[in-house]
């Protein structure tokens, strides 16, 4: 039986990466610094560590044995409004975390190691423009601090595993979605933002979005996004590679996808708040080339993430 460690077990898709190891037969030791929020872990083992201090990223590695692959998606993170306000945070504590996790899986002769980036990396593009390749990330100008800490990041993983002789696979997530991922407080992404903003109001309400609506996005569904790290992991290919959805849409069209899905007419207010790059256009053939392809199309995601949080939503309010 293989032996595995999740570290954000106790996020959103490192939940859904334990079980989806689970079904894999592996025996999962998760970690994090809080225990799930919607449903209980299907780990083995779950430890409750911050990661920010090297001496728990030791102790994560420590068993009977070696594990034979680490899953590094601990990180201080959320949407676009958090990313804007917490800059210090996002960049001192990923640091510590990466830092730690990366220098204990050496000393620790950890052979497999995946490590969880973002496509903030890259710098703002048109909408339209021709899609970057993972190696066209460089002159490097990423949009915002969370974007140039995942690329030191990405870079001081890269490098440790040139020197200790370990197998680096790298994703640059898209927005990811689905079912027990946070929506509301402000770490929530677009999708799970709209989606609670419309399950709120009545048939005919309307709803705030944060610009005019044109900015173009690509959203890849939570099983999707997990398929994509067990295949990376479980390939020839190493470095940073792109995993997400081909489908560039706006937020208003994500208005309009997740209204449909809710069967309401929704009136769209615009106002002023921190909208990103104009777009990401990147292209996923090296990750096409394990087998992967989105399977969830936007809407399919949608009508599978709606009425879950429409359901938080009702209960929210007693």
């Amino acid at each position: 039986m293989k032996k595995a460690i999740v570290t954000g077990a106790g996020g959103f898709i490192g939940h859904h990466l334990v079980k989806r190891l689970k079904k894999e037969g592996y025996w999962v030791r998760a970690v994090d610094i809080k225990l799930p929020e919607f449903s209980e872990s299907a780990a083995d083992d779950f430890k409750l560590l911050d990661l920010r201090e090297k001496e728990n990223c030791t102790i994560a590695m420590t068993h009977n044995g070696p594990f034979d692959e680490i899953y590094h998606l601990a990180a201080d993170m959320g949407g676009m409004g958090f990313i804007h306000s917490a800059e210090c945070d996002i960049m001192r504590n990923n640091a510590f975390i990466n830092i730690n996790m990366i220098h204990a899986a050496s000393v620790m002769k950890i052979k497999n190691y995946f490590f969880s980036s973002s496509v903030c990396i890259y710098r703002n593009m048109q909408p339209g423009e021709s899609e970057m390749l993972e190696e066209e990330a460089y002159p490097a100008m990423p949009d915002n601090e969370y974007g140039w800490e995942k690329l030191y990041a990405e870079r001081i993983t890269a490098t440790y595993g040139r020197h200790y002789d370990i197998k680096i696979r790298i994703a640059r997530f898209q927005n990811c979605y689905g079912p027990e991922g946070t929506w509301t407080g402000g770490r929530e992404k677009a999708p799970a933002a709209i989606c609670r903003k419309v399950a709120s109001v009545d048939d005919g309400g309307t709803i705030e979005i944060w610009g005019d609506g044109t900015a173009i996005r690509s959203y890849t569904y939570v099983d999707d996004m997990v398929d994509g790290i067990f295949r990376l992991m479980h390939s020839d290919l190493e470095g940073p590679i792109n995993i997400g959805n081909p489908e560039y849409i706006s937020v208003r069209q994500l208005v309009d996808i997740v209204s449909k899905v809710a069967n309401k007419q929704v009136r769209v207010n615009c106002i002023d708040g921190p909208i990103g790059v104009d777009s990401r256009n990147f292209s996923n053939e090296k990750i096409y080339s394990t087998g992967w392809k989105a399977r969830f199309n936007t809407e399919q995601g949608i009508k599978l993430t709606y009425p879950w949080i429409a359901n938080q939503v009702a209960l929210s309010r007693g």
